[in-house]
């Protein structure tokens, strides 16, 4: 299972489609077995869960994430889990042991710079 979340100075980040890349998690029963980072190519409509997709990405993790960009990777069949915040280590660790729990949340604001007004 390959685990993608968006990375901005090795923290979550705020929003997905701005974020400076994803950090890349391959999972077998319940370990890392291998880490990758890809830089985030650009913010175009659909691009990112068709791109991550094709890298093999099961599970995208964000703190922020509108709802067109998750209805998207649902379309892609991958499982979007948002309302994240933190470091990475910690985040794929608490994924690994069950108890990341999305808060469904849906970034809807972006009047400051394309970021979430959080």
């Amino acid at each position: 299972m390959i685990v993608a979340i968006a990375t901005d100075n090795n923290q979550c980040s705020y929003h997905f489609g701005q974020c400076e890349g994803f950090k890349l998690y391959d999972v077998v029963d319940g370990k890392i077995v291998y880490e990758d980072f890809i830089k985030n190519s650009g913010h175009e409509r659909g691009f990112l869960p068709s791109y991550l997709s094709s890298k093999g990405v099961n599970t995208i993790i964000s703190s922020g994430m509108g709802s067109a960009a998750q209805d998207f990777f649902k379309k892609e069949d991958i499982e979007v889990i948002v309302g994240c915040k933190g470091s990475l280590n910690r985040i794929i660790q608490n994924y690994i042991d069950g108890v990341l729990v999305s808060d469904n949340s849906i970034c809807d604001n972006h009047e400051f710079n394309g970021n979430c007004n959080d």
